[in-house]
């Protein structure tokens, strides 16, 4: 008897081991991607990798890297808490600015932007609806320049048109967009994300930089050519300053109904416009308010990207698989052609292993 039961207890023991060695088994196949990530990232060619990778999902961080330098003169390793100029992925912030007056019934996305801004010199205010300055079929290519199309009938990436949706925030609130965007930053608790204030120090702010054939160049904001009123006018198409952390907390937020009501975000996300993105590859995608939306993919993609000022980036979230990622790099490209290299490379990436399939 007592024989039987030892057989049993190292039967037993054998099958624990075995269901473990199992689970552990399981658990280096479903991750399939965090290698290939590493070596992606490792490559020098077409250029070299440097920024910080932030992966989520579920709540869970699933991949979290940092590599480069924040300061290449001083060789200051750069760190996943660093705050990078996030560029157009402030559009996102202006459309949920806007969406939030709707909200109050401050604003009409069916009007034009004469009902808001009266005195607005061009004509073409008067046929430009708000809608239209969102989902970037305005045709506006300057404010001082006539619409390259009628309204409504085609695409064009615009800044311009994100600058006046920032005027028009101001107007029908009362209160300037920066306080607006710092003050909704501090209730979503992201405590490192503000607007860039021209002339003060912001020493949370790491360095960006211009690769070139010759190297890292720093780039000096101040030496641009930038006028403090050029500056305030850019601030609602790109001027804001986050880190991975934060714009975690922003996606999941806004992703899971935690800033806009239910309708509001239906508006942002859906679209009736398409346009083409490096960062996204070859296909034509949506935009709508602030997002590109892409359903080329085996899953849904919402996300944004950015570049300029010494820096490029690409954050999106993938609804069915509760994904988040997020890829800053303090580095531009003199090459246009590879500036989105790993933030595309790290999108198929993803979407092609277990985390996106």
């Amino acid at each position: 008897m007592k024989n039987i039961i030892k057989f049993l207890s190292l039967a037993a023991f054998l099958f624990i081991i075995s269901c473990n060695g199992n689970n552990n088994n399981n658990i280096k196949q479903v991750d399939d991607y965090s290698g290939k990530i590493d070596s992606l990232i490792q490559t020098t060619k077409p250029r070299k990798f440097n920024g910080v990778i932030l992966i989520t999902q579920n709540g869970k961080t699933k991949y979290s890297k940092a590599q480069g330098y924040s300061n290449f003169e001083d060789r200051t390793p750069i760190n996943i808490n660093d705050n990078f100029r996030i560029q157009s992925n402030s559009k996102q912030v202006t459309a949920v600015l806007i969406l939030k007056e709707i909200e109050k019934g401050n604003v009409d996305l069916k009007k034009t932007i004469r009902e808001y801004l009266p005195n607005f010199k061009q004509t073409w205010a008067d046929s430009v609806t708000v809608h239209q300055l969102l989902n970037m079929s305005s045709g506006i290519v300057g404010l001082d320049k006539a619409l390259i199309f009628e309204p409504g009938t085609a695409y064009k990436y615009s800044n311009p048109a994100y600058g006046l949706l920032g005027t028009i925030i101001e107007k029908v609130s009362g209160n300037k967009y920066i306080d607006l965007a710092n003050n909704l930053f501090k209730e979503l608790s992201m405590n490192n994300t503000f607007c860039y204030e021209f002339g003060t120090k912001q020493s949370n702010l790491i360095n960006g930089y211009l690769n070139t054939k010759d190297g890292y160049t720093l780039v000096d904001f101040y030496s641009r050519g930038i006028t403090p009123e050029g500056w305030l006018d850019f601030i609602p198409a790109g001027g804001i300053i986050s880190n991975a952390k934060d714009l975690n907390t922003w996606d999941t937020k806004l992703h899971n109904g935690k800033i806009l009501t239910e309708d509001n975000y239906e508006l942002m996300i859906n679209y009736n416009i398409t346009g083409q993105h490096a960062a996204f590859g070859v296909e034509q995608i949506g935009y709508g308010y602030g997002v590109r939306v892409d359903d080329n993919k085996s899953s849904k993609i919402i996300g944004h990207a950015g570049k300029g000022i010494g820096f490029a980036n690409i954050k999106f979230y993938v609804p069915e698989k509760k994904l988040h990622v997020i890829v800053l790099e303090n580095v531009y490209d003199e090459d246009a052609s590879v500036v989105y290299h790993f933030e595309k490379e790290i999108l198929e990436l993803v979407m092609n292993n277990s985390l996106g399939k």
